[in-house]
């Protein structure tokens, strides 16, 4: 079964990144580290009619309490209105 999500209007389908982080020393921070973090990462997997401002593959920065969790054919991501979207990263 192939599912999809397809967000309506103002929403973006976001997959979160691994809050798994690497210092610059080299340091492997594990996930239970950073979840007091307010921020998380993630790439635009799909985008609404109406959100403008960003494109999909996107590396995007968005609150951690933002939106919904969705679990999709046991991939979990998260949709968000487009106003919640903080920055896109350049790496």
């Amino acid at each position: 079964m192939d599912l999809s999500l397809e967000p309506l209007d103002e929403f973006v389908v976001i997959q979160p990144l691994s809050d798994e982080s690497e210092t610059r020393a080299g340091l492997i921070l594990p996930a239970s580290a950073t979840d007091t973090a307010p921020c998380r990462t993630g790439i635009v997997t799909a985008i609404g009619s109406d959100a403008n401002g960003v494109d999909v593959g996107d590396k995007v920065l968005f609150p951690r309490a933002a939106g919904y969790d969705v679990r999709l054919g046991g991939l979990e991501v998260k949709v968000l209105k487009r106003e919640d979207l903080i920055a896109r990263i350049h790496d």
